[in-house]
C-alpha cells in the first residue's frame, strides 16, 4: 500500500491514547465499517524487546486500530474535550505469524463484523509490507466518560 502524506489523518483525532501507549500513528482510510492505520516501530517503544515488537504490542496496535471505527463518533468535534474509556472485552480468535522489527512500518486493517450500541466485533490483520503478522477477531467496548 502506497502511503501519501496528504492522505494521512493523525489518530489523535480518534483515540484518547498518548505516548507511551499510542501504538498507531496515522489513519490511512476510515469509514463507519473499516479502518486502515500505519505505525512505525521505534527502538524506544515499550513493547520492543531485543529489536522486535512483541505480541502485546501487536495486540495493542490492533485494538487501537479497531477502536478508531467505534471511536470516530466520539471525536467528530475536534474542539470538544471528549473523554472516552475503551477496552478489549474478548479476543475470539488470534493467530500470530511473525514479529516486526524496529524501523518497520506496519499497516493494520480492520473491518466491523457487528455492533450493538458501544460494543462491537471486529476482524483485523496487521502486515509488514506483504507479510501477514497477526490476525484476530476481537470485541471492543467504548463509551464517553461524563465529567
Amino acid at each position: 500500500m502506497e502511503i501519501k502524506e496528504e492522505n494521512l489523518v493523525n489518530i489523535h483525532n480518534f483515540l484518547p491514547h498518548r505516548e507511551p501507549m499510542l501504538m498507531a500513528e496515522y489513519i490511512l482510510e476510515l469509514t463507519k465499517e473499516k479502518v486502515v492505520t500505519s505505525f512505525e516501530i521505534k527502538e524506544d517503544n515499550i513493547f520492543v524487546y531485543n529489536g522486535e515488537f512483541v505480541e502485546a504490542g501487536l495486540i495493542e496496535n490492533l485494538a487501537q486500530t479497531c477502536s478508531s471505527i467505534l471511536g470516530q463518533s466520539f471525536f467528530e468535534n475536534p474542539e470538544a474535550d471528549t473523554k472516552v474509556i475503551g477496552f478489549i472485552t474478548n479476543i475470539k480468535k488470534i493467530e500470530l505469524f511473525a514479529l516486526p522489527k524496529t524501523g518497520d512500518k506496519i499497516i493494520s486493517k480492520a473491518s466491523l463484523i457487528s455492533q450493538y450500541e458501544n460494543i462491537c466485533t471486529i476482524f483485523c490483520e496487521t502486515f509488514n509490507n506483504d507479510e501477514l503478522l497477526i490476525r484476530a477477531e476481537i470485541n471492543l467496548f467504548i463509551q464517553e466518560v461524563k465529567s
